[in-house]
């Protein structure tokens, strides 16, 4: 088990920027991936960018060139830096884990933050 912690978010204006935190429990290095999904009102929870263990990322299509992730194992906290953002980013971000042991996959989820942007 683990506790993730969302913390960042807030009221933004187009083109402004935001750094999401999310802070683990315990070691984030024992978990095969950390990432970001956002889910809008009326919308499915979607992917926004991920990290593996061994620091390989993948960012979906949309926030390509604006957001970067990264990861501190050493405070076990991953951040996404959104720059440029849209209003088309306003939704709940929600950090998550992955541990895969033995064929299962284990997903971990924080409360989530809210990110809205708008003027």
């Amino acid at each position: 088990q683990v506790q993730l912690v969302e913390s960042g978010g807030g009221l933004v204006q187009p083109g402004g920027s935001l750094r999401l935190s999310c802070a683990a429990s315990r070691s984030i290095s024992t978990f095969n991936a950390m990432g970001w999904y956002r889910q809008a009102p009326g919308k499915e929870r979607e992917l926004v960018a991920r990290i593996t263990s061994g620091g390989s990322t993948d960012y979906a299509d949309s926030v390509k060139g604006r957001f970067t992730i990264s990861r501190d194992n050493a405070k076990n906290t991953v951040s996404l830096q959104m720059n440029s953002l849209k209003s088309e980013d306003t939704a709940v971000y929600y950090c998550n884990a992955v541990k895969v042991v033995a064929w299962s996959e284990f997903d971990y989820w924080g409360q989530g933050t809210q990110v809205t942007v708008s003027s």
